[in-house]
């Protein structure tokens, strides 16, 4: 009997912000995976032009050679644009097994440890007039965790009107959400580790949930002095691509690790990332503010994960100019709240069915969305 190959790797650059990887077999079996590089996706559509080149005539199942060959078959190694590459790829390859199969991706690897993931999403910050009406919607549909930035723009060293109004717009989302709910606060960062060390402790009495990405990932290796610094746990990895980007963060002692799986390898790499989260006692939270695929994706691992804390969401966040999460997916009742959580998925793969020609039509119209570029008040450069 002849063994399955790749016959066809296409990507489609889609409203708002998305990079969909759709791969077909030579028997018909089509996998979709998310390589979403928010900005980037036109240079990740070439790298991974440049991996069909490898892929096409191979077998889908050899999903972990596959991994390797193109995480280092190349020189030159690693980088946002390579691992958001791989990670498509990776995720429309577990796709395609477990369609083969009949089964989801987490019977896959090892079968299902919980029933469902608790969910939570985003409600701005930046604007403290519109915070409460944000987090009631999110209230409204069922969600009992939300996000918040800490902030707009932040001075290098913090003004006192700065300072307080952190605290002060962490303090209204309290309010609104009481003793029962959580409240994560995304540094985004944009502070600096002097901004950070100086917020965490003043925020403490409030309880956040975590505090998430306080400085940038090249000032990774100061991290542990703001763990240190505050009783709150501290998240960080959206901009980490692999396990041995993660080690000195989790050896420095954060809490959670925010690994995205459209970033950071996919399925496979996130997978060891959780493995090597849990030797330190820490959480798995992934990071993805993207589309269906990513956040399938992310719940896969997480029905299959131990250390799985909570699964970030963005529908309806501020991004979704031109298209929602659900508008791309046939059914989509698999991906519905319930009491806050995402129940267990059922379907074959990924366990979500995509709207191809709604996606072919996205395609069509095109999308070329951009970070903005903020500076401060002297017109230097500002972290957004």
């Amino acid at each position: 009997m002849q063994s399955r190959t790749i016959a066809r790797i296409e990507t489609f650059q889609i409203a708002p912000r998305w990079l969909f990887v759709r791969i077909e077999t030579d028997d018909g079996v089509v996998g979709w995976g998310e390589a979403s590089l928010e900005g980037n996706s036109s240079a990740v559509a070439a790298v991974l032009g440049q991996f069909a080149e490898y892929l096409v005539g191979k077998d889908p199942g050899a999903i972990e050679d596959h991994w390797q060959v193109l995480t280092k078959g190349g020189f030159y190694r690693g980088g946002a644009v390579l691992a958001s590459a791989v990670s498509g790829i990776d995720q429309a390859l577990w796709d395609i097994a477990g369609k083969a199969l009949g089964v989801p991706v987490y019977q896959l690897l090892g079968g299902a440890v919980r029933e469902r993931i608790r969910a939570y999403g985003w409600v701005g910050g930046d604007e403290p007039s519109e915070l409460a009406d944000a987090i009631g919607a999110q209230i409204a549909v069922g969600l009992t965790a939300v996000k918040m930035n800490a902030s707009g723009k932040m001075s290098r060293i913090g003004s006192v009107a700065e300072i307080d109004g952190v605290v002060q717009r962490v303090a209204a989302a309290r309010e609104v959400l009481g003793e029962h709910r959580d409240i994560a606060v995304d540094f985004h960062g944009r502070f600096t580790l002097a901004n950070a060390r100086r917020v965490a402790p003043l925020l403490e009495p409030l309880h956040p949930f975590f505090l998430e990405e306080p400085v940038v990932p090249e000032n990774s290796h100061v991290i542990g002095q703001l763990v240190q610094a505050t009783s709150t746990p501290i998240a960080t990895g959206e901009r980490l691509y692999n396990r041995q980007e993660f080690l000195p963060v989790l050896q420095a002692g954060i809490a959670v690790a925010q690994p995205d799986l459209s970033h950071a390898g996919g399925i496979s790499e996130v997978r060891r990332i959780a493995s090597l989260a849990e030797t330190f006692d820490v959480q798995l939270a992934p990071h993805c503010p993207l589309g269906p695929l990513a956040l399938a994706a992310c719940l896969q691992v997480g029905f299959a994960t131990p250390n799985y804390l909570i699964q970030e969401q963005s529908i309806g966040i501020h991004y979704n100019k031109g298209a929602e999460v659900l508008d791309y997916v046939l059914d989509k009742t698999p991906l519905q709240f319930v009491d806050g959580n995402i129940e267990r998925l059922t379907a074959p793969g990924l366990g979500i069915e995509i709207d191809e020609a709604a996606v072919r039509a996205a395609d069509k119209r095109g999308i070329a969305w951009r970070s903005p570029v903020w500076r401060h008040a002297d017109g230097s450069f500002a972290e957004w």
